[in-house]
Parts: C-alpha cells; sequence; structure tokens
C-alpha cells in the first residue's frame, strides 16, 4: 500500500471511531431526553391528582399531550426531516383536539356537541395544515383536494351543529348559510 492510500485509510478508520463515538453520545443524548421527558410527564400526572372530576381528566389529557409533542420534538432534534416535522405538527394537532374535547365533557347537550364539532375541525384544520406543508418537503400522502374536503366537512358538521339552537325559519336559514358557505348540496 502506497503512503497515500495507509494515510487515507487511517484518516478513514479515525473518522468512523469518531463517528461511532459521536453515534454512542447521541444515543445517550437521547435516552436522556426520554427519561427527562418521562418523568417531566409523571411529575405534571401527579399535580393531576390534586383536581376532581373534569379537571382532573384534561389536566391528565394535557400532560399526555406535552410528552407526546415532547417526544416528537425529541426526533425532530435526532433528524429533522419532512417526515418528522409532520409527525410533531400531528403530534400538537392530535393533542390539542385531545383536550379540546375532554374540555367539552363539561358541558352538555348541543352546547357539547357544537364543542366536539368545533374540535373535529380544528383538528381537521391542523392536519390539512400539516399536509400541506409535509407535501411542500415533497412527502405525499392524501391530495390537497382530499385534505380540503376533509377540513370542509368538518367545518360543516360543526357549523350544522351550531344551527340546532334555533328552530324553524332561522334554523332553516342557517343550515341554508352553513351548506353555501362549505358548499354542500
Amino acid at each position: 500500500m502506497t503512503f497515500k492510500r495507509q494515510l487515507m485509510a487511517a484518516a478513514v478508520a479515525g473518522a468512523m471511531c469518531f463517528a461511532g463515538g459521536a453515534i454512542a453520545a447521541n444515543k445517550k443524548v437521547t435516552e436522556s431526553d426520554e427519561a427527562r421527558i418521562n418523568a417531566e410527564y409523571k411529575a405534571a400526572k401527579e399535580q393531576c391528582d390534586d383536581l376532581k372530576s373534569n379537571a382532573k381528566d384534561v389536566c391528565v389529557v394535557e400532560a399526555k399531550g406535552v410528552k407526546s409533542i415532547a417526544k416528537a420534538e425529541l426526533k425532530v432534534r435526532e433528524q429533522d426531516s419532512p417526515k418528522n416535522r409532520y409527525k410533531l405538527q400531528m403530534a400538537k394537532a392530535e393533542a390539542d383536539y385531545d383536550v379540546a374535547k375532554e374540555k367539552c365533557d363539561d358541558l352538555a347537550g348541543n352546547e357539547k356537541d357544537v364543542c366536539v364539532k368545533d374540535a373535529k375541525a380544528a383538528l381537521a384544520t391542523a392536519k390539512a395544515d400539516a399536509t400541506a406543508e409535509r407535501e411542500a418537503g415533497n412527502v405525499k400522502h392524501e391530495s390537497n383536494e382530499e385534505t380540503a374536503e376533509t377540513q370542509r366537512a368538518a367545518n360543516y358538521a360543526a357549523a350544522k351543529d351550531r344551527c340546532d339552537g334555533y328552530s324553524g325559519d332561522a334554523k332553516d336559514s342557517c343550515v341554508t348559510d352553513a351548506k353555501a358557505k362549505y358548499g354542500v348540496n
């Protein structure tokens, strides 16, 4: 082997050893971050124990959401890619939805129905935004038309439920306006 090749082989071997050490160090950092996330979740969940009824349920759902988002953020820090950023946005959307839906449990009747539909509409919007951003990053999932249709249907369902608070001509007018706004026949 020539001196140049020996020097290159030694440099490559050194770089591989350094990379192996860096990978091991990254794994330790990831493990410590995961342990921190789990400890923060446990502490947040313990704080919920002092609450009662639905406030306690909301608190637990919020803690789970924070944990889910933190784990998704960790994945983005490990490997920043369109797929991981999409998963982070979805974790945020799902966490927001879960909290909003849980808060709806304090309501009753039509108010609760509208609250749940609004939460679903917000989730559909957040998912549509995440999908659009992911598609901009060249990772395809569903078409823009499908995303827009899902979002439109969720918004229409929430608007239609709001109309249930009315009766007679007012309700008919409300439903007609909702159909026109969201393109439903």
